[in-house]
């Protein structure tokens, strides 16, 4: 029997306290409220570590970049005490017949109980050729590592929507995870890439409920992907004030404005971004000041160029053209101090005929 999380946390010398800590970092992540902190705390005493088989296919490792660069927890936590994994070829020491040795070895003793993360699209055309391993095609790997897999995480916009690779022509016939894997369960995590911290959760959330979280209608986490990074951005007061920023050198841009006009397309852009934020809560793009390109979204790649507004926008993002907003707020204004201006008049004509009406 594998040692469970907690205990490898104890004899590394962690207190109680710090595990406790651990588990609501964990609960928070997921959007659960407290109550859950001790169910999540209760499957970590209890579960050993959860074998993880990571593959690298059609890709540019950027998503793997950001895995290793996750804050909650820290990437030593995750792999020495949370999951077990046996196979990632950027991480792992062993490399030839000894890393595909290790791989088999854990779908073998692990069957039906292992985790399957992978990361970029995988090219059908011309039978594969476009990215093979050993000789074998990106395709058969993954369908040979999935067969006994409980779940498989489709992780980065390569995974789930094929990226650049798939923008048009697509010319080596890439598809997304889920049109190669039918018969397991496949959790969409967009990004290009992603923020590590969403596959942190998926893993504790399967570790504490046994089953992979609640999904939307495309497959993604609804813990991280049920909003607009528009929703909760921190340039969305100027954005319903009508305060846009027309290029990167005016004052709008040095004062934060909404970067709606110079392409952002955050209105349109399911993610957490805005909540999460990255490196540990520090930013995002558009806090930055750069517009959101819509990384996480199908097809992002065929929206180009980056720099061009949206042709529309969600009616619940904005109910008016932001080009007519200005106008019609400053309209709005005027007319409202012409009114002033008149019921003010009016209530002084009123005034002076009753005086001289007294008189």
């Amino acid at each position: 029997m594998k040692d469970t999380y907690y205990q490898m946390l104890r004899r590394q010398g962690y207190s109680r306290r710090d595990f406790i800590r651990m588990c609501a970092i964990f609960t928070a992540s997921l959007g659960l409220d407290a109550s859950y902190i001790t169910r999540v705390a209760e499957a970590l005493e209890n579960k050993p570590r959860l074998p993880v088989i990571y593959l690298h296919l059609q890709e540019c490792t950027c998503c793997a970049e950001s895995f290793i660069r996750t804050a909650h927890p820290m990437l030593a936590d995750m792999l020495f005490n949370m999951i077990s994994l046996d196979y990632m070829e950027t991480l792992q020491a062993a490399a030839g017949h000894q890393a595909e040795a290790a791989k088999k070895k854990t779908m073998e003793e692990s069957k039906g109980s292992y985790l399957v993360i992978v990361e970029g699209s995988i090219p059908l055309k011309d039978d594969g050729i476009y990215c093979t391993i050993g000789g074998v095609s990106a395709k058969d790997i993954l369908t040979e590592a999935a067969s006994d897999a409980v779940a498989v995480i489709a992780f980065g916009s390569c995974a789930t929507n094929t990226c650049v690779q798939g923008a048009h022509p697509n010319p080596t016939g890439a598809v997304p995870v889920k049109e190669v894997v039918r018969n397991k369960p496949v959790i969409d995590v967009p990004g290009c890439p992603p923020i590590a911290e969403v596959i942190s959760g998926v893993i504790v959330h399967y570790l504490t409920f046994g089953k992979i979280p609640e999904l939307n209608r495309m497959g993604r986490p609804k813990a991280f992907y049920n909003h607009r990074i528009h929703d909760n951005c921190n340039r969305r007061a100027f954005f319903d004030a009508g305060m846009f920023v027309e290029n990167f050198d005016d004052a709008g841009a040095k004062e934060g404005w909404c970067l709606y006009k110079v392409g952002c397309k955050g209105p349109t852009t399911y993610n957490a971004c805005a909540i999460t934020q990255w490196n540990n809560g520090v930013s995002y793009p558009i806090k930055s000041g750069h517009p959101c390109i819509g990384c996480s979204e199908p097809g992002f790649y065929d929206n180009m160029p980056i720099y061009e507004r949206l042709a529309h926008i969600p009616l619940k993002a904005m109910p008016v053209d932001p080009d007519d907003l200005g106008m019609k707020v400053a309209a709005v204004t005027v007319a409202g101090v012409a009114a002033h201006g008149v019921a003010t008049a009016v209530i002084k004509g009123k005034g002076h005929k009753e005086e001289n009406q007294d008189k």
